[in-house]
């Protein structure tokens, strides 16, 4: 399917755009917006102070390995339940070498565990975020669906 542009007066013949031409254009010009975007919202959440870290918490799929929808008031309570979350952001005085002579438990990027009443709750678009104290980090995974969530 195509768009056709009005003819002009000059008697020249019409020009044909495809329409999935556009769409790729379209598509391609909001690829390169989302890393601004992304760097946009980051820049809203709290910078944590001293030995806290930000973390955002899992947040569980909709529907199940079998094909059950499960519904927003179900999936809500297992993101508030949920013990373990995405490190964002880490403090200047995390984990420092008095306190931490081993080294650090996680960093940023890292998939975390932490008790299910664990650090401060901040409410942000679109869900909530934690602040945590470094030695509230119970251990770290690698894929935060391997962890059983309940629903």
């Amino acid at each position: 399917m195509s768009t056709v542009e009005p003819l002009s007066t000059s008697g020249d013949t019409p020009k044909l755009k495809p329409a999935l031409q556009e769409k790729y254009q379209k598509e391609k010009k909001e690829l390169k917006e989302r890393p601004k975007k992304i760097s946009e919202e980051m820049e809203k959440l709290p910078l944590p102070v001293g030995w806290r870290i930000l973390v955002l918490p899992f947040e569980a799929s909709k529907k199940s390995k079998g094909g059950i929808i499960y519904s927003d008031d179900a999936v809500e309570r297992a993101s508030i339940a949920s013990t373990c979350g995405n490190v964002l952001a880490m403090g200047s005085q995390t984990y420092d070498k008095e306190k931490f002579p081993e080294g650090p438990w996680c960093k940023k990027g890292d998939w975390v565990v932490f008790a299910r009443y664990a650090g401060s709750r901040i409410k942000i678009q679109g869900g909530e975020v934690r602040l945590l104290n470094d030695d509230e980090i119970l251990a770290t995974i690698k894929n935060p669906e391997d962890i059983l969530h309940e629903i």
